[in-house]
């Protein structure tokens, strides 16, 4: 039965998608399948900084420790940028320029110079050790790469062609930004304003990575038509929850602004929180790294309305020891992506926070982000569901193996289709094929169901990854580099349950007859000279066994049981 709100949010959906207003939709046809698109969109990133850089031109938007800047001072910065990555490093339409760095403000004015050069931005994983980092480096081909001090250091000698260009974070973006910046001729038009004749919605505007069963990551490219209908799609969303709030009678006539707590090469930081700030004049604020106090002073400090991460940060927030000496009443959302929360997080975020709401999405990489959300109230009734397809532009589906569409309440593949959708996987037209359904249904290795209500709630995952506090972890790839050990007979890597960070990568190995015994340090040390550190598992979750590891049928590790006997092992310990 749906709710109050459900209904209300229809009607208020209903009313700004109407013809001639904001979120109209027109049909567009991709590869022969027709989808709702924005009317009103505009045609690329490019021409949607310069649209809304215009029209708040004179708002606060970047807070980075001691910089401050408006949207005017950032695009105008962006416009050097541009201006230096076209004059001095010959980039050109199509090119991919990859950012390898921490959170900053010079990160998002890079970002922007990239796409307003005509580039590619392609955002690599700033927790990635060197060699993943050049992986990803030669999977896009990328002509150059932006990266601070501690990403070039892990850089040195690995096997990439790209040329290395340095920049700084915080200070006046002209200083840390140097090595990328030009002034335009005063005489010609910008490489910036060339470009917005130049750019269409076809070309390719961004390459984000996704962990997947694969082991190897993979680049998903989208083009600017995507992204923006990503953005406009998640803007449309902040409009139908403005004008309800404004309908209860909440005054909305401050600032909005958000702390930027996850990482901006996320597509959680990149879309809906960083791209879409620039239509909802959004100020954001920066911190380099997580720290609950920290988060509290700022977002008591900057009045921050809005805050997104993963599900263990709120939960800090709401539960850290000295929440009651800082005023947050300004906060009203606390939203979670990239992992489920548990129900106790829903509660304890609730009950710290009676003002506020805790809110939850659900979007994927190769969605843009855009997928479903659950809001308020209805999430506190079904804490348990990622919500409803967020319209106008979504088509969610539960699907068999063989793309048929399952009755309301079966178990199948989440699928969606929407305008927003990546085109696919970078170089991979293999992997690209195997993630659509011949009309078009992107496929997420989600497994779930549809309520009565058509609320979504994922119960597994057909992909064997492990969601981290947000970051996905390939259980292949770990595996792979325990048995880059000459002694490692057989492995077995699988995700646990853990309150603070949702899971956590486990392994259980076993070494080879006649070798000397490893412990579980020993491994540990050795991986951490393999992978990222956030992909090792901790010493206490790695267990050398002597008995050969459970078979299935097909004489596959049963992964499956091992899990349980050993969540059974961490519970009852």
């Amino acid at each position: 039965m749906p709710t109050q709100l459900d209904n209300a949010l229809e009607t208020i959906i209903g009313e700004l998608t109407k013809e001639g207003q904001p979120f109209m939709t027109v049909p567009y046809d991709r590869g022969g399948v027709e989808m709702p698109a924005f009317a009103a969109a505009p045609p690329t990133l490019a021409h949607y900084f310069a649209h809304f850089c215009n029209e708040h031109k004179d708002v606060p938007f970047i807070v980075d420790g001691e910089t401050r800047l408006t949207f005017g001072e950032t695009y105008a910065a962006a416009v050097c940028v541009a201006e230096g990555l076209a004059k001095h490093h010959g980039i050109e339409k199509g090119d991919r320029v990859g950012i390898a760095a921490r959170n900053s403000g010079n990160w998002m004015i890079a970002y922007m110079g990239i796409v307003m050069a005509g580039g590619c931005a392609t955002l690599l994983n700033g927790f990635w050790s060197g060699e993943e980092l050049a992986y990803g480096i030669r999977l896009a081909d990328c002509k150059i790469v932006l990266a601070d001090a501690g990403r070039a250091k892990r850089l040195d000698g690995t096997d990439h062609s790209a040329k290395l260009v340095l920049f700084d974070h915080g200070g006046a973006p002209s200083e840390g930004l140097s090595s990328v910046w030009a002034q335009p001729d005063e005489d010609t038009p910008s490489v910036a304003m060339q470009m917005l004749g130049q750019l269409g919605p076809d070309d390719i505007a961004t390459i984000l990575y996704t962990s997947g069963s694969t082991g190897n990551s993979k680049g998903a490219w989208s083009d600017h038509r995507g992204v923006v209908a990503g953005v406009m799609s998640y803007v449309s969303q902040s409009a139908m929850a403005k004008v309800l709030l404004e309908s209860q009678g909440q005054d909305l006539s401050d600032q909005p602004c958000a702390l930027i707590a996850v990482p901006l090469f996320h597509v959680t930081g990149e879309v809906p929180l960083f791209l879409q700030s620039y239509a909802i004049a959004r100020k954001l604020v920066l911190m380099p790294k997580w720290d609950a106090e920290e988060a509290l002073r700022l977002m008591q400090n900057e009045r921050v309305t809005y805050f997104v991460g993963v599900p263990l940060m709120s939960y800090e927030i709401a539960t850290h020891e000295n929440r009651d000496k800082y005023d947050l009443s300004a906060c009203k959302s606390f939203a979670a992506g990239g992992a489920p929360r548990p129900v106790e997080h829903v509660n304890k975020i609730k009950e710290a926070f009676p003002e506020g709401f805790p809110l939850l999405g659900y979007g994927l990489t190769e969605t843009n982000a855009v997928g479903c959300g659950n809001f308020n109230e209805n999430y506190m009734a079904k804490p348990g569901s990622t919500g409803r397809a967020s319209k106008p532009i979504v088509d969610l589906r539960i699907l068999d193996d063989d793309g048929n569409e399952l009755p309301q309440g079966d178990i199948g593949e989440v699928c969606i289709r929407s305008v927003a959708n990546f085109r696919g996987y970078w170089n991979n037209d293999e992997a690209t094929k195997e993630a659509f359904t011949d009309n078009g249904f992107f496929r997420t290795g989600d497994l779930g169901y549809l309520d009565e209500d058509d609320y979504l709630f994922i119960v597994d995952r057909k992909k064997d990854i492990i969601i981290r506090g947000g970051e996905n972890i390939s259980c292949i790839e770990v595996e792979d580099a325990i048995y880059a050990h000459d002694d490692i007979a057989e492995c077995s890597v699988f995700g646990l349950p853990d309150e603070r960070m949702g899971e956590v990568p486990a392994a259980v190995f076993r070494v080879k007859d006649g070798r000397e015994p490893m412990s579980a340090a020993q491994l540990r040390e050795f991986l951490l000279g393999q992978i990222a550190p956030f992909k090792v598992p901790l010493e206490e979750h790695i267990w050398p066994v002597t008995e050969v590891l459970p078979r299935l049928g097909t004489q596959k590790i049963d992964k499956k049981t091992l899990r349980a006997q050993y969540t059974e092992q961490m519970a009852s310990a």
